[in-house]
């Protein structure tokens, strides 16, 4: 049970400046329709495995391996979205995420030129949506954050934080 806690969990908190007085503002995991692949696929999985019972032993081999394949397939991509954070602090946005290796794109709030929500109508729908990041750099690691829920509310977080990190000057309409 500890390997897979530990496999589950991307630890956040050792990516932190904590002697500069860095804290987490806002910690997104996935909305639950990045969810909905991995877990048809594990159904589909369990349906082919119980189905293996019902064909003739010379067949049954074959409905196995394509649902151990599924399995595997289904618990792969539950891991990798769980493991898929992105993550506000009061001096900058970054993104952890990988399985087997890790990955993280970190970008100063000061380098942050401009945030697009795009909320597609499903998104709309269901309460997610995703997020695209300009920045002065030509070349950037944080640029697209998937399925974030609550996207409306998540945006604002981003623009209180530059707002009171003395970045941006108050807005004048």
């Amino acid at each position: 049970m500890g390997l897979l806690r530990s496999w589950g969990d991307p630890q956040i908190h050792k990516h932190l400046l904590r002697d500069e007085g860095e804290v987490i503002v806002d910690e997104v995991l996935h909305h639950w329709t990045a969810y909905v692949r991995p877990v048809l696929e594990g159904v589909l999985g369990l349906v082919v495995l119980v189905g293996a019972a019902f064909v003739p032993m010379g067949a049954a081999w074959v409905l196995l391996v394509a649902a151990f394949v599924l399995l595997l397939r289904a618990g792969w991509g539950v891991l990798r979205e769980h493991r898929d954070r992105f993550v506000i602090t009061n001096m900058r946005v970054f993104r952890v995420h990988g399985v087997l290796s890790s990955n993280l794109a970190t970008m100063p709030l000061s380098r942050i030129l401009d945030i697009t929500v795009v909320k597609p109508l499903h998104g709309r729908l269901l309460g997610f949506g995703h997020f695209v990041f300009e920045s002065a750099a030509q070349e950037q690691g944080l640029r697209d954050v998937r399925y974030v829920g609550r996207p409306d509310e998540r945006d604002l977080a981003i623009q209180r934080v530059v707002q009171r990190s003395g970045l941006r000057g108050p807005r004048v309409n």
